[in-house]
C-alpha cells in the first residue's frame, strides 16, 4: 500500500489517506507502525477515523476480531494527535492536513448537500433525506420523473441548531456570530444546556465569541460524531432491509 501511494503522490491536488483505528486486535504496537509509515510517506491529508460498527453488524466483528474497547479507544486517539500535530494541522477532530483548502468532510464545509445517487443521504434547510438503496427502483423513480427518496425527517429548530453546532465543533470551532447571522437570532439560550455541559466538562473554552474545543473536547466531540455515524449506519442498515 506504501509504494501505491508514493506512485499518485503529487499528481493529485490533496492526497489523502482514510485510516481506521481501534479495532479489537489492533495493538499499540500495530498503530506507532503505522503512523510511522504514513509521516514517512509525506502524505497531504490524514483522515484517522475511530471504528464505527452499526447494530446489525457489532456482533459478527466482535464474532471475528474480538470484543471492542473504548477505553483503548481514547488511548490510541492521543497517540495518533501526539504524533501528527508536530507535522499536521489539525483541521476536525479527525483529520489533519499539511494544507489549506477543502477537507475530506463535507459536512464541516458545507450546512447543506445534495445525496445523489443509490443509499446516498442528503440535508438541505433542516430536513435530511435518503435515496431508495435499490438500485433498479433507483433508475426506475429517476427514469420516471421521481425524485428516488424513500425516507426524510424534517429536523425542529432546536434540532437544527445543535446539528449545526456540533458539526462546527466537529471542525474544533463554533461561531456564535456565524450561528446568528444564519438564523436570524440570538440562539445562546436556546442551546444553553449543551454550552453549559461542554463548558463545564472542560471540552470548549471561550474565544470571544467562539466556542473552540479543548484537548479533553477533541475527544468527546469524537465520541458524539462516531455514535451520530453509527447511528447514521444503523439508518442505512434499515433502509437496505426494508426500503
Amino acid at each position: 500500500m506504501a509504494e501505491r501511494l508514493l506512485a499518485v503522490k503529487g499528481r493529485f491536488n490533496t492526497l489523502n489517506v482514510d485510516m481506521i483505528f481501534n479495532f479489537p486486535f489492533q495493538t499499540d504496537s500495530m498503530l506507532q507502525h503505522d503512523l510511522e509509515t504514513l509521516l514517512s510517506l509525506g502524505i497531504d491529508q490524514v483522515t484517522y477515523y475511530p471504528l464505527m460498527v452499526s447494530t446489525l453488524t457489532i456482533k459478527e466483528i466482535e464474532k471475528s476480531m474480538g470484543k471492542m474497547d473504548y477505553q483503548k479507544e481514547r488511548i490510541f486517539y492521543e497517540a495518533i494527535r501526539k504524533a501528527l500535530s508536530p507535522f499536521y494541522e489539525q483541521r476536525t477532530v479527525w483529520c489533519f492536513s499539511r494544507k489549506h483548502g477543502l477537507i475530506d468532510e463535507y459536512v464541516v464545509n458545507f450546512d447543506d448537500y445534495v445525496g445523489v445517487g443509490s443509499g446516498s443521504i442528503g440535508y438541505v434547510d433542516g430536513t435530511t433525506f435518503a435515496n431508495t438503496f435499490n438500485v433498479n427502483r433507483y433508475m426506475d423513480m429517476v427514469k420516471g420523473g421521481e425524485l428516488p427518496i424513500v425516507a426524510k425527517r424534517t429536523f425542529s429548530l432546536r434540532e437544527r441548531l445543535l446539528y449545526d453546532l456540533f458539526m462546527r465543533l466537529f471542525g474544533l470551532r463554533a461561531s456564535l456570530e456565524d450561528l446568528e447571522k444564519k438564523y436570524g437570532f440570538p440562539i445562546t439560550a436556546r442551546i444553553l444546556p449543551e454550552i453549559l455541559f461542554f463548558r463545564l466538562s472542560g471540552a470548549i473554552r471561550r474565544n470571544g465569541r467562539e466556542l473552540v474545543l479543548t484537548q479533553k473536547g477533541n475527544y468527546l466531540v469524537l465520541v458524539f460524531m462516531r455514535e451520530f455515524f453509527t447511528a447514521v449506519n444503523n439508518f442505512r442498515d434499515f433502509l437496505r432491509t426494508n426500503r
